[in-house]
């Protein structure tokens, strides 16, 4: 099963402390991880920013919630623990702990209430309580911008000349880190007389491994046969190590046969080609930069 909503969370979450105690917050989430029987793979599946394990957001995420309803307290920085009035909500069997429920008692409205934008700071008051986690709905935002982003960078790349996006590969690829210097990074050139190799670029600052490029920049999708023209040449270099780019896709029989051959051969399809410029900051410009911060556990902590 995938990793409940949080609100999905709340039963379990309080059960699970009202059994065992003061707890800090990741204990808890795989103790209820285990009590739903969720998969090792469930367990360690993290937000798309890689931040954080979601089991553990989610778990957090469902204690704050309760916590603004009273049937959580914090007793100190980074743990948890079940009230007295969430040991009674337990007490009632309720089937399902969730938003609608949470409603019912005066302090969670109290203190999930906003001012209106109209209204500014009066007593004219709204309530809103989100499906998602407000991080979640972040990193959902910043997800889909980056796949438009990403579907905007494809098509610029669909009409560059063969030249600059040769250099546009050269760019990322030092980006990443390959090349050593800048200087010796952009000596990756056409191989002329080596059909199926576009450029050669040091995997290393010493040199001591290269690696072979192919870069199309191509509408069609790229079959089985370009792939075995380009294995073909690195088998004439006496190569091991090669990187098939292209702006467009590869055919299955093309990813099939790549992972087939004894040379270690990386495709790079047009959707990932523009992720990792997205990445490493190729072709794009940060607008804004957003800093999300969470509480110093440690800081609060007593000596």
């Amino acid at each position: 099963m995938a990793v409940p909503s949080y609100q999905e969370l709340m039963l379990p979450v309080l059960s699970v402390l009202a059994d065992q105690g003061t707890m800090k917050t990741a204990e808890c989430a795989d103790r209820v991880a285990t009590m739903l029987g969720l998969s090792e793979e469930d367990r360690l599946e993290m937000l798309p920013s890689g931040t954080q394990r979601l089991v553990v957001n989610r778990t957090g995420w469902a204690a704050w919630y309760m916590m603004q309803a009273g049937l959580i307290s914090r007793p100190h920085p980074g743990a948890i623990q079940a009230t007295e009035e969430g040991r009674l909500l337990l007490a009632k069997k309720p089937s399902v702990i969730n938003n609608k429920l949470l409603q019912t008692y005066p302090i969670f409205v109290a203190k999930m209430k906003k001012p209106t934008p109209k209204q500014g700071l009066s007593n004219d008051e709204e309530f809103t309580v989100q499906a998602q986690p407000p991080d979640e709905q972040i990193e959902s935002a910043f997800s889909q911008l980056n796949g438009s982003l990403a579907a905007e960078l494809q098509e610029q790349m669909s009409k560059m000349d063969h030249f600059r996006f040769e250099q546009l590969v050269v760019d990322l690829l030092f980006a990443m880190g390959y090349g050593g210097s800048r200087e010796e990074a952009a000596k990756v050139t056409k191989k002329s007389g080596d059909e199926g190799i576009d450029g050669v670029i040091n995997e290393d600052r010493l040199g001591l491994d290269v690696i072979y490029i192919q870069a199309k920049r191509w509408q069609s999708s790229v079959g089985r046969k370009e792939i075995q023209s380009f294995v073909g040449a690195l088998a004439g270099q006496q190569a091991n190590k090669g990187v098939f780019i292209t702006t467009s896709e590869f055919a299955h029989t093309a990813i099939d046969y790549a992972k087939s051959v004894s040379q270690k051969v990386i495709l790079i399809d047009g959707s990932r080609l523009a992720e990792l410029m997205i990445e490493h900051n190729i072709g794009v410009t940060t607008t804004r930069t957003i800093s999300l911060k969470r509480i110093d556990s440690e800081y609060f902590e007593e000596n």
